[in-house]
């Protein structure tokens, strides 16, 4: 059966408009749905149509039906989580991809996935500043990259896991605002979550080095056997950046495999003036960044750097014979490198991004989005009724009302229900606070002042 290209065509058409005319002003919509749960499910038929329909249907209801109960993280006021905006060249890529469908698990299968993803990667490991010895590869989210690199670190201490199954008394170790990816690796790989070793992060929420090395102290004399750690630049709660550089020196001395998730704030690896603060990561064992973060690369791309490739593909790789490929050494298999088969041509998205942004263009939106939360923090401070939370050396400023949790709650929620406005929460010191990411492609000073004076006017109800 032959696919119908003029229907194609001409809804093509449509939806393209409709494309378009989201991104000149996606602030239209309200950003959160006024919705129950189930509503949708409600709405729509419970089982699907014996015979097929016209493309015509399916996109009316997905206008009139699916996206009412879209949240929109387009909106140039959706300041929740970690911005996470879709961008014209990449959206365009993605239609190309979906097109031509090709899977990519290893170079014959499709070697257009494998090279162009090498040659994405490079550019991107120059911008960040990282040593041409990384290797680079794309997975889906930040949670499956940790999961590699614990994978990884694990071969090296552990070579026998791969055929008896793990050991017990394998210790990980990561500061008490580590994201919740690395307690879902530990339980993934079997180590188990009481052996994750959760340090004691200082005033400023980052990792204390000196109780990093206490811990693995600790458990040598205990008998364990140490095996990775993970440091965070850009903590998920508040953004804060573990001294990467003081535990480079502690990784080393103790032989430990060094990941690093900078998922939010690696791209700002690219910023001279940050070079500070990621020194030492060019030592790390691995390091996973996110250009679906704040890159403006839709989800889902997500990037693991490693030192050691070799180990990587010794953890994984198992190829019958039915998945051979080329033995030349230029053909990167991908698939010999994690636990997945199929892979989506996700580099054509990011090599769209960096070609129609270059270096000098990103650079000049991720400053001014830190100028943004900056004047946000500063309307904070110069508001008596608020405080800061925690330091903001990013994009994210937490503050809270000053009172009870129960009145910044009640905050929380009115804000996030008027569909003007969509922030985040998180606990800090037993506080619960307010949370304001800017991260948006569409993000400008007007939409900081509107939710600003959002919160003010709420707050004034309290």
């Amino acid at each position: 059966m032959k696919h119908n290209a003029e229907e194609f065509r001409k809804v093509g058409r449509e939806v393209v408009e409709w494309m378009a005319d989201y991104f000149t002003d996606p602030g239209r919509f309200r950003i959160t749905p006024d919705m129950k749960p189930g509503d949708l499910i409600d709405k729509l038929p419970a089982s699907g149509p014996d015979w097929g329909e016209p493309m015509e249907v399916a996109v009316k209801d997905f206008h009139d039906l699916v996206l009412p109960a879209v949240v929109h993280w387009n909106h140039p006021r959706f300041l929740n989580y970690f911005g996470c905006t879709a961008s014209t060249p990449a959206v365009l890529a993605e239609m190309l991809v979906s097109v031509i469908n090709t899977n990519g698990f290893n170079w014959t299968a499709s070697p257009a996935v494998a090279e162009l993803e090498q040659v994405a990667l490079a550019w991107l490991r120059q911008w960040m500043g990282l040593p041409d010895e990384f290797f680079g590869i794309i997975y889906d989210t930040a949670s499956t990259s940790t999961l590699h690199a614990l994978a990884a670190a694990r071969e090296v201490t552990d070579p026998d896991s791969r055929i008896k199954g793990t050991r017990t008394g394998l210790r990980i170790y990561c500061s008490d605002q580590a994201h919740s990816s690395v307690d879902k690796a530990v339980i993934t790989l079997g180590m188990g979550l009481d052996n994750l070793v959760k340090i004691e992060s200082d005033e400023a929420f980052a990792m204390r080095a000196d109780g990093l090395e206490q811990a693995i102290e600790a458990d040598l004399a205990a008998g364990l056997t140490p095996c990775a750690i993970v440091a965070t630049l850009g903590t998920t709660s508040t953004t804060s950046v573990d001294p990467v550089a003081d535990i480079v020196g502690i990784a080393k001395k103790y032989k430990l495999w060094l990941h690093v998730d900078s998922a939010y704030a690696g791209v700002c690896a690219m910023l001279p003036e940050y070079a500070a603060m990621f020194a030492g990561v060019e030592q790390a064992d691995s390091l996973v960044m996110n250009p679906h973060k704040w890159m403006f690369v839709p989800v889902d791309t997500s990037v693991l750097y490693t030192r050691h490739p070799e180990v990587l593909r010794r953890a994984f790789a198992y190829n019958p014979a039915y998945l051979s490929s080329s033995q030349d050494p230029r053909a990167v298999n991908l698939m010999d490198y994690g636990f997945q088969l199929g892979r989506r041509f996700r580099a054509v998205k990011l090599w769209f991004v960096m070609r129609y942004f270059g270096l000098e263009g990103l650079r000049k939106v991720l400053r001014g989005h830190m100028e943004l939360a900056r004047d946000f923090a500063a309307k904070v401070g110069a508001d008596p009724r608020f405080e800061l939370t925690a330091p903001a050396p990013f994009s994210t400023v937490c503050f809270r009302l000053r009172g009870s949790d129960d009145a910044n709650r009640a905050l929380f929620d009115r804000v996030n229900a008027s569909g003007e406005a969509f922030i985040s929460q998180t606990v800090l010191r037993g506080r619960f606070s307010l949370r304001v990411a800017v991260g948006n492609y569409a993000t400008e000073q007007e939409d900081i002042d509107v939710v600003w004076k959002l919160i003010q006017s709420f707050a004034a109800r309290a």
